[in-house]
């Protein structure tokens, strides 16, 4: 992978309509840079790429290292290589935004990764319970979601930013996810204080997209609702 390039593996789409028995492997993403996120086959926690490791966060607030065969049916990865690192305090999500905007104003077309370390005063994170049956649509299970507040944890986020223009092909807006430092707990970003934290941020121009060839995939009837896409993703 080049610097800066986006890897994506199938559509957020997908996952709404339940599209997640099957995907690529864990081994495969390790090879399309050095961090990202996603989910695995039935929905079953978050994914976390960070520093070439692949984590599942886990319903409850678990963590486990992801192995080499495990299934990935969505993920957002780059061989991400900072142009900008600079010392924020972040008030909450929204101030992410600000600290984009302020390094490059001229990408609201454009996707944008980063990655932030350091100290949180308070990060509330989800992660979802994993399909009951084939085909539950992503939206059903963001209503019975595990959800933790962590208090005074030091840790990282991993996070995209993708055009408005984009919603169904990926999460439109900050897609973050976090670990401690630990590597012991973590899940979806839904709010967040912070101390002084290092935040590294590129902008993406290039995006390669690879489409699953299953059945369930082809078959599948792909649409964009966009609230539905904003209530499951928080």
């Amino acid at each position: 992978m080049e610097d800066n390039h986006m890897y994506q593996y199938s559509l957020l789409n997908a996952l709404m309509a339940g599209v997640s028995d099957s995907g690529i492997k864990v081994s495969k993403l390790r090879t399309k840079g050095n961090q990202g996120l996603g989910t695995f086959v039935g929905m079953h926690g978050e994914l976390l790429f960070v520093d070439g490791v692949v984590y599942q966060l886990c319903a409850g607030g678990s963590v486990r290292e992801a192995g080499s065969d495990d299934e990935i049916p969505y993920a957002v990865s780059s061989q991400f290589v900072p142009q900008s690192t600079v010392t924020v305090t972040l008030g909450d999500k929204t101030a992410i935004d600000n600290v984009l905007d302020e390094f490059n104003s001229h990408a609201t077309n454009l996707f944008m990764t980063y990655r932030i370390d350091g100290r949180f005063k308070s990060i509330k994170c989800r992660t979802v319970r994993g399909q009951k049956y084939k085909g539950q649509p992503l939206s059903e299970l963001g209503k019975d979601q595990f959800v933790d507040t962590y208090e005074d944890v030091e840790g990282t986020i991993v996070g995209a930013r993708s055009p408005v223009s984009w919603q169904g092909f990926a999460v439109a807006g900050e897609h973050l996810h976090f670990i401690d430092k630990e590597r012991s707990k973590g899940g979806h970003v839904l709010e967040l204080v912070s101390e002084e934290v290092k935040m590294g941020m590129a902008v993406v121009k290039n995006v390669h997209v690879e489409l699953p060839g299953t059945e369930d995939f082809n078959e599948a009837t792909l649409t964009s609702d966009d609230a539905k896409i904003k209530e499951a993703e928080g």
